[in-house]
């Protein structure tokens, strides 16, 4: 009897919960496409099909109708969408249980996080060989609209793409100008929703503050995914080529902004090449980042108001493979990064260190259990904070699972359990777990 009714839940699951052929917002209305023609077992994780969608700028044009006229060829249709990430999070740290003297609730006692994301896209064709995507907040402490722009700009040159990329961004890092994999590379490409523990790069990214630092950043490290540049990107079959020119500063210079503008000292070379072996797509890499550039401290430090000096240095590899195991997809996903320590008196990193070199090593895999409606996944990190040699240990192990209530609308749980030389005192984060709905319209 009771095998009868788990069989008949199963199935009525299976009818209920069911994915729609439901597509992904604004550029699934531009394509005509459902959002499967363009993902890889699940948003945001991009296929093949989906990467040469954004490297060709988002100018793809599908069933939608164009304005068209002289040296003019747009959608009849701004095309636009809303994404928002509902979550709950908590981990193993002590709770306060004092919300009713006012003291916020702490991951300890567990947080909901309405709106974690809760951001306005628009996106598309400009022209025949120009394109935008833009990112607003609907939800934010700044109260500015705008969390991130970019325009490619393209020439064809026989079988390769030429672009030059004019962007800004305040969390996604220099990655947002243009950047394929989704690894996590960058910050939004990411195929597990705890991004710290499944990509080297994003690791780095958000370093801690240590007490070292001449001028210390405030906050977790967050900040440290402001920039604003030049992306000059060669594209083809075969892999991408990108030289970046950029600044760690937001939307500097703009109208009525009090982010001051900045030369763009910071360099950022990135090679990777995008072969298809025995119907295994993969992205292989490296990136290199350099150079001293200052930040607006009303942004990133404590007072004096000024404009400190910071280093950008790092480097990383990066690999990814997506295939298939037994009819069902697989993803595989590997990392390494370093930031090395910071040399130059009265200069700080925003990705390197204070004692020792700040690095680590991520390697993960996604599989999909039921093709497009649940996945899988399990990923190890080995890693130094940077701290003194006797308390950077920073290892995690995380399990991930997506279950796809429809083509845009998915439930994510991640929990990860961290040990390590610098998790050893009483009261350290040792595990923590999220509870996520994410939907796109």
């Amino acid at each position: 009897m009771d095998k009868i009714i788990m069989m008949a839940f199963a199935a009525f699951a299976a009818a209920v919960f069911a994915p729609e052929a439901v597509a992904l917002p604004s550029f699934a209305r531009q394509t005509g496409m459902a959002c499967s023609a363009c993902h890889q077992q699940h948003f945001p994780v991009l296929n093949k099909f989906g990467r040469e969608f954004k490297a060709s700028g988002y100018t793809m044009m599908g069933a939608q109708g164009k304005v068209e006229g002289e040296s003019l060829t747009i959608p009849d249709t701004l095309n636009g969408a809303i994404l928002v990430k509902v979550r709950y999070q908590k981990d193993n740290t002590a709770a306060t249980n004092n919300v009713a003297a006012g003291t916020a609730n702490t991951l300890g006692d567990g947080q909901l996080q309405f709106g974690d994301e809760l951001s306005l896209f628009f996106g598309g064709r400009v022209g025949d060989n120009i394109g935008f995507l833009f990112e607003g907040n609907t939800v934010a402490a700044s109260g500015s609209l705008m969390a991130g722009l970019k325009i490619p700009i393209m020439f064809d040159a026989g079988e390769t793409r030429l672009s030059i990329i004019p962007f800004t961004t305040d969390a996604q890092g220099v990655q947002y100008g243009y950047e394929l994999s989704s690894g996590g590379v960058l910050r939004s490409n990411r195929w597990a929703e705890h991004r710290r523990e499944t990509s080297a790069v994003q690791y780095n990214a958000d370093r801690n503050n240590l007490a070292g630092l001449v001028v210390p950043l405030v906050g977790s490290g967050a900040n440290t995914g402001a920039a604003t540049g030049f992306a000059l990107v060669a594209q083809n079959d075969y892999g991408y080529v990108n030289f970046t020119k950029w600044s760690p500063n937001y939307a500097m210079g703009g109208n009525g902004s009090s982010i001051n503008s900045f030369d763009m000292s910071s360099r950022y070379f990135r090679i990777a090449a995008t072969p298809s072996i025995r119907d295994w797509d993969m992205v292989v890499g490296f990136g290199v980042m350099g150079g001293e550039s200052l930040i607006n401290d009303s942004v990133y430090a404590a007072p004096p108001v000024v404009a400190s000096l910071w280093e950008t240095k790092q480097t990383y590899a990066d690999f990814q493979a997506h295939g298939s195991v037994g009819n069902n997809d697989l993803g595989v996903y590997a990392q390494y990064a370093k930031a090395p320590v910071v040399t130059t008196a009265a200069v700080g990193s925003i990705y390197g260190a204070d004692a020792t070199d700040r690095k680590a090593f991520t390697l993960g895999a996604d599989y999909s259990v039921i093709p497009n409606v649940f996945s899988l996944g399990a990923a190890y990190r080995k890693a130094n904070n940077g701290d003194v040699a006797t308390a950077n240990g920073d290892d995690a192990l995380t399990f991930t699972a997506v279950y796809d209530l429809a083509m845009n609308v998915a439930l994510h749980a991640n929990y990860s359990k961290y040990k390590g030389s610098s998790r050893n005192a009483v009261g350290d984060q040792t595990s923590i777990y999220t509870l996520q709905l994410e939907a796109g319209w």
